[in-house]
């Protein structure tokens, strides 16, 4: 309303006459005919470019995605190389220590050796070296065929028996026998020289073999049978296999990819016929691309990724490195850039000549019009809605217009400013935050919980493996399915397996105010299913197993480093847990838990008070209460047996050094429960202390001596 007062200070404008004719204004679609025209010419420019630059843009993110699904498949075929290797060195080397095979049993060995090849697609050879330097090895003939090799200097010295099998499915036929004359001595070799003198196996670079020259990566480490050093056992894999793989992948249309080691040296390039029988060729038009880029990296480009652009022959071309998933190993892939922009380029010519004649014409016609009555005004009135873009609604001015519609638009901008910078005051912040996408980093870290952790073993299990050897493998398995899902069903979080022992916890990632209560009630089921599983040792006994549960604050998240991580729980509460597990056996019962863990299930379990331990590793006494059962599934009015009631008044006159009184309540729950190992345990110290006495230092604690 300010702006409707006049100001006395303001002189009367003299230059125009009071009855002056206000100024005419057209419609805005006259204005809009001839602003079409003008606009072709602006368009077909601005579009072109636009187009070029997003087809420019769409192509490099083409070639970005196809690299990255060439590198993802490479990558994930040399892990399966590393791992297969691994997992082939493992095998063997376990039934050597084992003694389920001896390094001279030769028909074992042959079967064993055999059989890896068979299961392992990328494993070229499997070869054991003696100290005394005989050799034996088998060998993969492409996919059809392979042979079995002995070198021995004592039969036959001097020559290498060869015997040749047949691939059919499922089975392999012996073909025949030869001996051929070789010079080839293990001991030379620097993987049997290092892997005689080393404790755990390492990658080698290899390139002679029995049968000549084969550039091979091998895993080659010691075997040790009873602390006696046995041989070397190498698993070799030649490059071939890694050439034949690479003849797969489809780079584009005209690229292709290849690897290179530490050194710079080629490793594989496409070769569809290489295999141990046919060696790689790797006489690729584009080699010299990747290794101009290999010389332009130099060793950054086999730490971290790197892509340029490259020209050769007059040909631009989109080339990246890659560090590949073994040491030293990088991948280059190289693509023309034609095969993406040639078609771009060929359509973009033809649409800007037929857009800029036409164009031409109406901007010639359009221009002087649309730059007085229309460019102008819309230029301000654009103005002002960038002002309301980006919010500045104070500066949002209104400007007058021959235009009645520019008019009427510039009216409406500065009400519509006006609206919103009242309408603003009532948006609140939290509004804006809504469009924000919270992302998980996976990185080292947690935080301290209150959570409750479980662990699990089967009694006597050190022993029964022993004596069953390779057949306990089913019943732990069977075992580990039954308490997993036990384990899932009641709300755990299986942490690890450690051999036949199984830790969860409860209360995470998941909240559960009842995580306690969980894991008590999944200890019941877990002793329950298994002892209706019908389960049973090598004597025919009922699998029995032990529980720990312990309750406390400690650390729950990503434990580990920024290379592999594992979602798990550390801390003193978690140590205590495992203890309680071991404790069991000192009991000979089945389910000891923590105080903590008791107080928060208490009248919902039925508990009992065994003793006041100090576990491995500690100094002080802990409170442990054995787990009977669920007040819940108990009979009866009381849950709580009256045994129990005699067990804890007996511990209670112990404690206070009543120990005629104490062996009173324990002989009580014998006359219940004859075979409690717990009360004998308590009995039987109670009448050594009735006889030797106690000092003022004695202690109602009892250290276990093992974990």
């Amino acid at each position: 309303m300010a702006n409707m007062v006049a100001d006395p200070r303001q002189k009367p404008d003299r230059r125009r006459p009071r009855d002056a004719v206000r100024p005419l204004t057209v419609s805005i679609r006259l204005a809009v005919s001839a602003l079409v025209l003008a606009a072709i010419l602006l368009t077909a420019a601005v579009s072109s470019l636009v187009w070029w630059q997003t087809a420019e843009a769409v192509s490099q993110q083409l070639a970005s995605t196809i690299n990255a699904q060439i590198v993802a498949a490479v990558r994930k075929e040399v892990s399966a190389i590393v791992d297969e290797a691994h997992a082939a060195h493992t095998t063997i080397r376990t039934l050597f220590l084992q003694n389920v095979l001896d390094t001279r049993e030769a028909d074992k060995r042959e079967f064993v050796f055999l059989s890896q090849l068979q299961s392992q697609a990328t494993i070229s050879w499997a070869a054991f070296g003696w100290p005394d330097g005989s050799f034996f090895a088998a060998h993969k003939l492409g996919d059809r065929h392979l042979e079995m090799m002995e070198i021995s200097l004592t039969d036959h010295p001097g020559q290498r028996r060869v015997d040749e099998y047949e691939v059919i499915p499922g089975d392999i036929e012996f073909e025949h026998r030869r001996f051929e004359p070789t010079d080839f001595r293990v001991s030379d070799q620097a993987w049997f020289k290092a892997g005689i003198a080393a404790a755990e196996p390492h990658w080698f670079k290899v390139l002679d073999h029995p049968v000549g020259e084969r550039p091979s990566i091998a895993l080659a480490g010691p075997i040790d049978v009873y602390q006696e050093r046995r041989g070397v056992l190498a698993i070799i894999i030649e490059y071939t296999r890694l050439s034949h793989f690479l003849s797969q992948l489809q780079v584009g249309r005209a690229g292709t990819a290849f690897i290179f080691d530490g050194s710079g040296e080629l490793v594989a390039a496409p070769d569809k016929d290489a295999d141990e029988l046919h060696a790689a060729h790797g006489q690729e038009a584009l080699l010299p691309l990747a290794q101009m880029a290999l010389a332009r990296t130099g060793d950054d480009g086999r730490r971290e990724a790197w892509r340029r652009r490259l020209t050769f022959d007059g040909a631009a071309y989109e080339v990246a490195l890659t560090p590949l998933p073994f040491p030293g190993w990088s991948l280059a892939t190289v693509i023309p850039e034609a095969e993406f922009l040639g078609p771009v380029e060929t359509t973009l010519r033809r649409l800007i000549i037929g857009l800029a004649a036409g164009a031409l014409l109406a901007a010639a016609l359009s221009a002087v019009l649309a730059r007085s009555l229309i460019a102008a005004p819309l230029t301000r009135v654009v103005g002002e809605i960038r002002h309301v873009e980006n919010f500045a609604l104070d500066q949002v001015r209104r400007h007058p217009s021959r235009l009645a519609e520019i008019a009427s638009l510039s009216g409406a901008i500065a009400e519509m400013a006006a609206g919103l910078s009242a309408f603003r005051k009532f948006i609140p912040a939290d509004v804006v935050r809504l469009l924000l996408r919270q992302g998980v980093e996976a990185k080292p870290g947690g935080t301290t919980q209150e959570l409750t952790v479980m662990f699990i073993d089967i009694a006597g299990f050190t022993g029964l493996s022993e004596r069953m050897g390779d057949r306990v493998v089913p019943l732990l398995s069977a075992y580990l399915d039954l308490t997993s899902e036990v384990i899932v069903s009641n709300g755990g979080t299986i942490d690890k397996f450690i051999g036949d022992a199984v830790m969860a916890f409860w209360g995470a990632p998941t909240a559960q105010q009842d995580h306690a209560l969980l894991c008590c009630r999944a200890a019941l089921a877990c002793r329950r299913v298994i002892e209706c599983s019908g389960l049973a040792d090598d004597n025919g006994q009922p699998l029995q197993i032990r529980i720990g549960i312990n309750s406390g604050r400690m650390l729950v998240g990503n434990i580990g480093s920024e290379l592999r991580l594992n979602y798990t729980v550390i801390g003193d509460a978690v140590n205590v847990a495992s203890r309680l597990e071991g404790a069991n056996k000192h009991y000979d019962t089945q389910i000891l838990i923590g105080a903590e863990t008791r107080r928060l299930v208490e009248g919902d379990m039925i508990t009992r008070e065994i003793d006041r331990i100090a576990v491995y590793g500690k100094t002080e006494g802990l409170a442990v209460y054995e787990l009977i059962g669920s007040v819940q599934e108990a009979n009866g009015d009381d849950p709580r047996p009256a045994w129990i009631a005699h067990y804890e008044e007996g511990l209670l006159k112990y404690r206070k050094r009543n120990f005629p009184a104490a062996i009173r309540g324990f002989e009580a729950v014998l006359r219940e429960r004859p075979h409690d190992r717990p009360t004998q345990l308590m009995l039987d110290r109670c009448r050594l202390l009735e006889q030797s006495g106690t000092d003022d230092k004695w202690l109602p604690v009892v250290t276990l001596q093992s974990k």
